[in-house]
């Protein structure tokens, strides 16, 4: 009887070795969202990337800071690794929202890597509106990310915009209403190469150059900005992508997105 018993034990037992493991939702496997419980904080997203608002910045800081007079509250959005996904993102913002770009400001960040961090202020005359800003840019994140590829040797970025507006105006001058296409190539000697290569792709206006030692802070990579026809922008950014993952691909492993591409 007790061998029986012993028996039955170890055939459930193995029962459930043999059983399958369930699978793990991707969803199950994100990190969780972080609380503080300010009430200035608004969340986090990909890039080491912090909303806040300020609902009443302070007389001093206000002057300090140049802002118009009109805008009490503001909504800042800042980052370690990013700039281009973050502007673009904030550009979507202000389209849904009653706010305007402040400042757009570049650090030499990327946590120790070829390109930029970022600030960007968020001015409002309501305190929600500033506060749907940055909610809105955050949750644009994980799109914007989605045609940047990096290895240990650098990164390559490419954004677009079928309708620039105030953030992309205020950052990189690009014609209002306009398509708009950012090109990013690093260690820099990339970009020149995929800049040379999107202008010869299609017809588009260059509307600035960025290097290391010219429009960047210092960091090392070349921006090109473009601007025309949204189909021309469109293609001159794929012939860059192309042939920027080929050549990023020689310096270390092969690049890969850091999300879903959207482009």
């Amino acid at each position: 009887m007790k061998d029986q018993l012993i028996e039955k034990i170890m055939e459930e037992v193995m029962k459930k070795v043999d059983q399958p493991k369930a699978e793990v939702k991707a969803e199950e496997c994100k990190p969780q969202q972080k609380f503080c419980g300010l009430t200035e904080f608004v969340g986090t997203a990909i890039g080491d990337s912090i909303g806040l608002v300020i609902a009443n910045v302070d007389n001093q800081l206000h002057e300090a800071m140049g802002l118009d007079k009109k805008y009490r509250s503001i909504g800042i959005l800042g980052a370690r690794t990013g700039a281009g996904p973050h502007i673009l993102a904030a550009d979507e913002a202000v389209k849904a929202t009653n706010t305007e770009i402040i400042k757009i400001e570049l650090a030499r960040d990327t946590k120790g890597g070829a390109g930029h961090g970022c600030l960007i202020i968020f001015g409002a005359e309501d305190v929600s509106d500033a506060k749907r800003a940055v909610e809105v840019a955050l949750k644009e994140l994980d799109r914007t990310f989605g045609d940047v590829y990096a290895n240990d040797a650098g990164h390559l970025e490419f954004q677009y915009t079928a309708r620039a507006s105030y953030a992309c105006n205020k950052a990189f001058n690009a014609p209002l209403g306009k398509a708009f296409g950012l090109i990013v190539g690093a260690p820099a000697a990339i970009g020149v190469l995929i800049a040379d290569t999107a202008v010869k792709a299609a017809n588009v206006d260059v509307i600035g150059y960025a290097s290391p030692a010219g429009g960047t802070s210092f960091s090392n990579e070349v921006i090109l900005f473009i601007s025309g026809d949204s189909g021309a922008v469109r293609q001159s950014i794929i012939a860059a992508r192309e042939v920027g993952v080929k050549l990023l691909g020689t310096l270390g492993e092969e690049p890969k997105p850091v999300t879903v591409p959207y482009i």
